[in-house]
């Protein structure tokens, strides 16, 4: 584990090198207040620190302060170090941030004790971070194919059209629906439906960019928002789409089953202002002309757009 130990003594700074590295340590060192602030919010921050109170420029008690002042995470651990003996003491390196408080000089077998303490507490972090991202990944995501639920989908688009409209950038979405699926489940079953599904939802990632998100809709449906991209474009990107499914049969329970699916296109240019929910009646009404015209198709059915005041 990677600690940061600031100390502008070069004795001890010399003294905490050695000791850490023979514990197994990746130290990385500062001078002064400045350092180890340069250190604790770079990208790669120490997960665990030793701090001097007393240090040139910024004290180790301002850079406690500073750094639970950004509340970023994943947490840091901080250790104050100081010859300060007093209550006063300790309550402001507590009230500042600090985690833990070691007067000098000190016992090495008393650090080693509190910085395993530390770890422990990093430890829980980590899995209540863990834990949390779990359920958010619950939350926004659906069980079976991964994507992005219906709700995060249309909170996607909705953020996606509130920044085409601040950038003057066209934006598009799919509707997608796979052909006669309800036969799938009929005639194989619910499990090889659910194979269907999982399969188009790996053919339609690798056929949209990567900066482009899938969602399932609801049932066989599913919504792709494109951003930056005008009619044509959505169009070409639609035809790609239908074609990545289309182009090979699907397995499901050692069966080949041919799926198609239609595709319904709505679109507005750069700076056009309009609703989520009319985007997507346009996109169904697509959907709907692609089902009439025998399926396996791509069809625009777009109504003018209003123009952003």
């Amino acid at each position: 584990m990677r600690i940061l130990a600031a100390e502008d003594n070069p004795v001890f700074q010399s003294m905490l090198r050695s000791i850490l590295t023979k514990w197994g340590y990746d130290v990385v060192l500062a001078n002064d207040g400045r350092g180890a602030l340069q250190a604790l919010e770079s990208e790669e921050a120490p997960r665990l620190a030793i701090l001097d109170w007393m240090m040139p420029g910024v004290d180790g008690v301002d850079v406690c302060r500073r750094v639970r002042s950004k509340g970023r995470e994943p947490y840091i651990y901080i250790l104050l170090l100081t010859a300060r003996t007093e209550s006063e003491d300790l309550v402001e390196a507590i009230d500042a941030g600090a985690d833990d408080y070691l007067t000098k000089p000190f016992n090495a077998s008393e650090l080693r004790a509190r910085l395993r303490a530390g770890e422990r507490i990093l430890g829980l972090q980590e899995q209540l971070l863990a834990a949390r991202e779990a359920l958010r990944q619950e939350a926004t995501h659906d069980g079976l194919t991964g994507l992005l639920n219906r709700r995060a989908i249309l909170g996607l688009l909705q953020i996606e059209l509130t920044r085409a409209v601040r950038e003057s950038l066209p934006l598009s979405i799919l509707m997608v629906d796979l052909d006669q699926f309800k036969d799938v489940n009929d005639r194989f079953g619910h499990l090889a439906g659910d194979a269907v599904l999982r399969e188009a939802t790996e053919r339609m990632r690798t056929s949209v960019r990567s900066y482009d998100s899938v969602g399932r809709y609801g049932g066989e449906e599913f919504l792709v928002v494109l951003p930056g991209c005008n009619g044509e474009g959505a169009l070409g990107q639609a035809e790609r789409l239908r074609l990545s499914l289309a182009e090979r049969p699907f397995l499901a329970d050692r069966h080949e089953l041919p799926i198609t699916c239609s595709i319904g296109v709505a679109w507005r240019p750069g700076a056009a202002r309009t609703d989520a929910d009319i985007l997507i009646r346009e996109a169904d009404l697509g959907l709907y002309g692609a089902k009439a015209n025998g399926r396996n198709c791509v069809v625009c059915a777009c109504v003018e757009a209003v123009p952003a005041e």
